[in-house]
């Protein structure tokens, strides 16, 4: 019942604690949840209130990140993957972190924005936004003085009043700065916003201004973190998927974006596994051939040709060799030889014509002869080869969508063929070594694995088969496991 509890905490918090954090391209991150977006903006709700962002300002939608504080002051940072009872599965920028749940003391919300430099930031534009209102104080005097029947735009200042600025020319106040209709990016304005056919007015926030807010929070606990060389390195950006993001968010692709990336994180990395199932059907060409010289009324004969497609079933098991791309394991796999017949020249099937022949004569009856003409009178073959093998898969690009690997195999070969003469029949066999070399591909459906292999055997044969092909081809279909 208590684990039920603590499970039904950390599930309702997790839940709650849900965040998107958006970079613009100044640098800044802003924490909220993204109500809705356009081509041009992106409307988000955040701890100070309703925000309005202009795409153009916004460089990448960053992953939802949350911070696990665990027993010994340990800190780790990366996206939930999975939560239960019992364990929590994270993907941090080092890999997928497993981790026990009695182990965790809390967790929170990752915030993205980075220890001195937000500082620094925050206290740049607060020195920025008080040069700004003493501007807009002096420009309030020139304007008052010089142009008091023009047309204005209005911005608040720190009195409260609203002074008034020619619409059309730019004003220069002290200190070099210069100020136009473009005022209202930095102050507080009002802008309609049509949500579900109401007109809606959201405040917008400047970017300064949430830097200048989030200035005020304690920022220790997160510089310390930044000062650790782990905390540092988990922290680092990869420029390509930025770069990606900020082109799905321009592009309205986001959300499928995001989802291609949720499924993604969702599938087990290759590194978090080291065991490895498949079960392969597939079909399995036999050149066969039955040199059949050394029986009885076949002594001029060519080889027969006994061979076909066979349908071939593999199941295989490997370990990961260290931590490398080399997996190794054993194999055992079965085919069938198609079914074949000639024309069995055995001469015991005429001589057992003959003596019923001179018995019907020495009783004055008609022959009733064992194996008339116009009977079947051929010698019919199948069988089965069984390959015991040790396989290995060497894979190129274990994560990625389609993974392509190199194959090869070597064990030993049984053949067994049942030979069904009119007469007599026997069971021939050829046993010996076996290999292999081939190439496959596999792709990812959440846990199973799909695949196709081709794969190249040898196998030299002997006795009866030695006029074979030593070479045939196997393609296969696979479902497959890592664990």
């Amino acid at each position: 019942m208590k684990k039920s509890f603590i499970l039904a905490v950390f599930l309702c918090f997790f839940s709650l604690s849900f965040a998107e954090t958006v970079k613009l391209k100044d640098g800044t991150f802003i924490s909220g949840s993204i109500l809705s977006q356009t081509e041009y903006t992106i409307n988000m709700t955040t701890s100070y209130g309703p925000v309005v962002l202009n795409q153009r300002d916004v460089e990448a939608v960053l992953p939802d990140k949350h911070r696990i504080f665990l027993k010994g002051g340990t800190q780790l940072i990366g996206v939930i993957l999975d939560l239960d009872e019992f364990n929590m599965t994270l993907q941090t920028d080092e890999g997928v972190v497993n981790i026990d749940m009695p182990q965790i003391v809390s967790i929170e919300v990752y915030d993205y924005d980075q220890g001195n430099a937000a500082q620094r930031l925050a206290e740049e534009n607060q020195a920025r936004q008080a040069a700004l209102v003493a501007a807009a104080a002096a420009a309030q005097q020139v304007t008052l003085s010089t142009a008091p029947a023009a047309s204005a735009v209005s911005f608040p200042i720190a009195s409260g009043k609203t002074p008034s600025l020619p619409a059309t020319d730019a004003v220069e106040a002290q200190g070099g700065l210069t100020f136009d209709a473009d005022i209202d990016r930095v102050f507080d304005a009002q802008k309609a916003e049509v949500v579900n056919g109401q007109v809606q007015t959201v405040r917008e926030i400047s970017a300064a201004e949430i830097r200048a807010q989030r200035a005020a929070q304690q920022l220790s606990d997160e510089q310390a973190f930044l000062n650790s060389g782990s905390g540092a390195k988990r922290l680092q950006t990869d420029d390509a998927a930025i770069a990606q993001t900020a082109e799905a968010a321009r592009s309205g692709k986001l959300e499928e974006m995001r989802k291609a990336q949720a499924k993604r994180a969702k599938r087990p990395k290759d590194s978090a596994t080291d065991k490895y199932f498949a079960i392969s059907i597939g079909a399995q060409a036999h050149d066969l051939k039955l040199n059949n010289t050394e029986r009885a009324g076949f002594e001029n004969t060519e080889a027969y040709d006994i061979g076909g497609t066979g349908v071939r079933a593999e199941a295989t098991f490997m370990w990961r060799l260290k931590s490398s791309n080399l997996w190794i394991g054993p194999a055992l796999a079965i085919s069938n030889i198609p079914n074949a017949s000639f024309y069995d020249l055995d001469p015991a099937i005429e001589a057992a014509n003959e003596a019923e022949r001179q018995k019907a004569e020495d009783e004055g009856r008609e022959p009733n002869l064992p194996y008339p003409e116009g009977s079947d009178r051929d010698v019919s073959t199948s069988g089965q080869s069984i390959d015991i093998l040790v396989k290995a898969n060497y894979y190129f690009n274990p994560d990625d969508l389609f993974s392509f690997y190199l194959t090869a195999s070597g064990g030993y070969r049984m053949l067994s063929l049942n030979y069904r003469g009119v007469i007599n029949s026997e069971s021939l066999n050829s046993n010996g070594f076996v290999g292999s070399a081939g190439i496959g591909v596999e792709t990812h459906f959440d846990d199973l694995m799909l695949g196709l292999e081709v794969q190249e055997f040898f196998s030299p044969y002997s006795s009866e088969f030695k006029d074979s092909s030593s070479a045939n081809l196997v393609a296969s279909l696979k479902f497959s496991w890592k664990f």
